[in-house]
C-alpha cells in the first residue's frame, strides 16, 4: 500500500497548531528538548486529542508516520 508523503505543515494543521513556517520553529524551539526516555505522544506539549493521534500514528504506521518520526527527531534536538 503506498503512503501518501505529508508536509511537515500538515500535520502541524492536523493537530491543531500554527503551520506557518515561524509558527513551527517556535512550538520546536518552546517545547525542545523533550526529555530522554519520554516517548512523543506523552510529551508535556500535548492535549489528550493530540497525543491519542500521533501515538495512532506511531502504532497503525500510518500514513502520517514519517511525518510524525521527524517531528520526534525535531523535539529531541536541544
Amino acid at each position: 500500500m503506498e503512503h501518501p508523503d505529508h508536509p511537515f505543515s500538515e500535520l502541524f494543521e492536523q493537530l491543531g497548531l500554527a503551520s506557518e513556517p515561524e509558527a513551527i520553529k517556535r512550538f520546536i524551539d518552546r517545547n525542545s528538548p523533550i526529555p530522554e526516555g519520554v516517548e512523543l505522544p506523552d510529551a508535556a506539549c500535548w492535549n489528550e486529542g493530540q497525543a491519542e493521534f500521533l501515538r495512532e500514528a506511531i502504532e497503525a504506521d500510518a500514513d502520517w508516520a514519517e511525518v510524525v518520526d521527524h517531528l520526534d527527531v525535531s523535539l529531541r534536538k536541544p
